[in-house]
């Protein structure tokens, strides 16, 4: 029984394994701020495109032909 005690207390591989899930949880929230921050500002870049279109396409459509 002694010996399984100190086996037990010896065996690192559940640490190991907990060292990668937290290394993979940190990539992972790092990698959604990243896309997150990207996202924002690519919302923002299409905004400013969809508003410039606006603005030169419209008033040719509202001039009546002739």
């Amino acid at each position: 029984m002694k010996n399984q005690i100190i086996r037990f207390i010896k065996d690192e591989e559940g640490a190991t394994a907990i060292e990668y899930g937290l290394i993979a949880g940190l990539i992972s929230v790092a990698i959604i701020g990243i896309v997150t921050t990207v996202g924002t500002d690519l919302s923002a870049v299409f905004s400013s495109i969809s508003t410039k279109l606006k603005a030169v396409v419209t008033p040719a459509t509202t001039t009546p032909p002739g």
